[in-house]
């Protein structure tokens, strides 16, 4: 796809709080490499996004002094994805309800106050790299998911190159393209059919998916884990991010109950015992799962880590 040489379409929203957009946006980061998201040293967060009405580039910036976030947009998508701003970056997140039952969240809470969940309202953007990462290491699905797009997906639309350089970003693959990669590629990034299966069966139905993003969280977890290969773990990942659900919960998580039980108790727990922790959160459990993260709350990490598997296909190549 051409860069496009158009001047950007520009939003100027206030919130109602003090809106921390690096902390709302980082969700959507793929690892430090993720070719459809980029930070500049000017503040700005920038993404590359498929939307219902075509690709767009969208660049964040957080104004604090004077209360605002501008947004700017390039490609046939910009129109949209400014519309979406307000909700990506969690104008209709309700915290009113939490009540922190354990000093380290409400310490937490009380550093992390303005953090709201954002929604996408993208459900194949979440759901396809939330996928890759089932029982992976992040190392080994960051770089899967890296290599995917760059060999399947397509340059975002963006800023003209003149005069001087800007961020380049790319798109996730298409359904469509999704669809017709071949089994032996999915090997070569390395994705196994374990995980390639399922990304498949998803794009054959990913209109229907993004319509079940448009239902409630509880009737959208039933209807995607009816396609075989998705389960609780990739369900919560997804509806966290697309459609801001407060109470989903990473249960399957190689790290997230052990993380959440030494936060909240001071030892590690399996997932059981997180399901009876977080019981008293119930409509704001997701919360919780973030405010450990982003309270800096996880357990040390002095055990063995989950070793990348060897079994795939070398990686041979690169693509830029």
């Amino acid at each position: 796809m051409a860069v496009s040489t158009l001047r950007p379409l520009v939003r100027v929203w206030r919130p109602d709080w003090p809106c921390p957009v690096e902390a709302i946006l980082s969700t959507h980061r793929r690892g430090a490499g993720d070719p459809t998201f980029r930070r500049t040293t000017d503040g700005a967060t920038w993404r590359g996004i498929r939307t219902p009405e075509g690709p767009a580039t969208l660049r964040v910036c957080p104004e604090p002094a004077r209360g605002t976030v501008t947004g700017e947009a390039w490609g046939s998508g910009a129109e949209w994805v400014l519309a979406q701003l307000p909700r990506m970056l969690g104008a209709d997140d309700d915290p009113s309800g939490f009540e922190p039952l354990h000093e380290p969240i409400a310490d937490a809470w009380r550093r992390h106050g303005n953090w709201r969940l954002g929604a996408t309202d993208l459900v194949m953007e979440s759901l396809v790299p939330a996928i890759i990462e089932q029982k992976a290491t992040g190392q080994e699905a960051f770089g899967a998911f890296r290599r995917m797009v760059h060999r399947y997906g397509e340059r975002a639309p963006g800023p003209p190159s003149e005069p001087e350089p800007v961020v380049r970003l790319w798109l996730q693959p298409t359904a469509t393209d999704l669809r017709t990669i071949p089994s032996w590629e999915w090997l070569k990034l390395p994705v196994d059919g374990g995980r390639s299966r399922p990304i498949q069966h998803a794009a054959r139905v990913a209109t229907s998916l993004e319509r079940a993003g448009r239902e409630t969280p509880q009737e959208f977890d039933r209807r995607v884990r009816t396609l075989p290969g998705i389960g609780v773990w990739t369900s919560a990942e997804t509806r966290s991010r697309a459609m801001g659900d407060a109470d989903s919960v990473s249960f399957g998580d190689y790290h997230v109950a052990a993380d959440v039980g030494f936060a909240l108790t001071g030892e590690p727990v399996d997932d059981d015992a997180l399901a009876v922790l977080l019981e008293p959160y119930a409509g704001h459990r997701h919360r919780v799962q973030r405010l450990v993260a982003l309270g800096g709350l996880s357990r040390p990490r002095h055990g063995p880590r989950m070793a990348p598997r060897t079994h795939l296909p070398s990686r041979r190549g690169t693509w830029g």
